[in-house]
């Protein structure tokens, strides 16, 4: 368990039901791009994570996904949201040294608009939250523009100042005249996908109001989406450019890598398609937890 709260911040426990819209798309990774982004941190992971034990799971790839969130009802009131699943993670059960590695999609990086949810996000379910601005604009052409700027650290490691550069940049337009559907994560079942998210034990952060706990067991956890009007959409993600004084956010990685960051994650084009869940109903259920250098229980694949 983390440290108590300061502050503002209380705990509130898991489970929590929260209603909002969530924008979303799906992407593929392959074994290959899996490993060269494991061999570059600073796209799957926040810098505080990138350099605990957190980033020891290794990425291999598969079916991954990105989502904006706005949530309009929580336990701790509304805020934003955008996380990244990339894919699978595989890890190496505690105290074996050989055997098959079990696998599991994990939430590799993600940012919030407030420090309640930020805090009790770490604490209940290992969830690597981090603050961040949002901005959503309405266009005149029907489209919805969203980024997100990152806090960074200052020269005394607290993360206290907006980012003057995006994190993540792009804009989402419902496609005209297909009408909603019904859509929920329990039809996974059905199409052999496993959504269970598996998170490592996270290191302890220092923030502003004492939002970035860390925790000392590992967190499985099945979360659930569902909403009756849900529309199809195209994702552009084409970003901002980087500055003189500030690059993007992970950048640095050579002149191959920027080519491919100038649509946001490396390896994706332009367009994407996706979709716009809205007055969906979220639930985060209580995980299930064990302590690391006890073994792998999860009973995962």
């Amino acid at each position: 368990m983390a440290a108590a709260p300061t502050g503002n911040i209380k705990h509130v426990p898991a489970p929590w039901k929260l209603k909002g819209t969530i924008y979303s798309f799906m992407m593929y990774i392959s074994a290959k791009d899996a490993a060269s982004l494991s061999s570059d941190k600073s796209f799957l992971y926040a810098p505080l994570e990138a350099a605990s034990s957190f980033a020891n799971c290794q990425p291999v790839g598969g079916l991954g996904m990105v989502q904006v969130l706005r949530y309009s009802e929580s336990p701790v009131g509304p805020y934003d949201e955008l996380l990244i699943v990339p894919g699978n993670f595989e890890r190496q059960p505690d105290g074996k040294v050989t055997g098959k590695k079990p696998r599991n999609l994990m939430v590799s990086r993600i940012y919030v608009s407030h420090e309640r949810t930020c805090w009790n996000g770490r604490t209940n379910w290992n969830i690597p939250k981090h603050l961040a601005r949002f901005q959503f604009d309405e266009l005149p052409n029907g489209a919805t523009s969203i980024s997100v700027y990152p806090r960074q650290a200052d020269s005394t490691g607290v993360e206290s100042k907006s980012s003057d550069t995006p994190f993540f940049s792009a804009t989402f337009k419902t496609i005209p005249y297909v009408p909603s559907f019904p859509a929920s994560t329990s039809i996974s079942k059905y199409v052999g996908l496993d959504l269970a998210l598996v998170q490592p034990p996270l290191p302890e952060g220092k923030g502003v109001a004492g939002e970035l706990p860390g925790t000392k067991e590992w967190c499985k956890i099945v979360p659930a989406e569902y909403s009756s009007k849900t529309s199809l959409g195209w994702w552009d993600l084409q970003r901002k450019e980087a500055t003189e004084t500030e690059p993007l956010l992970g950048g640095g990685g050579g002149e191959s890598r920027s080519v491919g960051e100038k649509n946001w994650w490396p390896g994706l084009g332009r367009w994407r398609i996706g979709m716009k869940m809205k007055d969906a109903d979220i639930e985060f259920p209580e995980g299930e937890r064990w302590a690391a250098g006890s073994g792998d229980i999860s009973g995962s694949q």
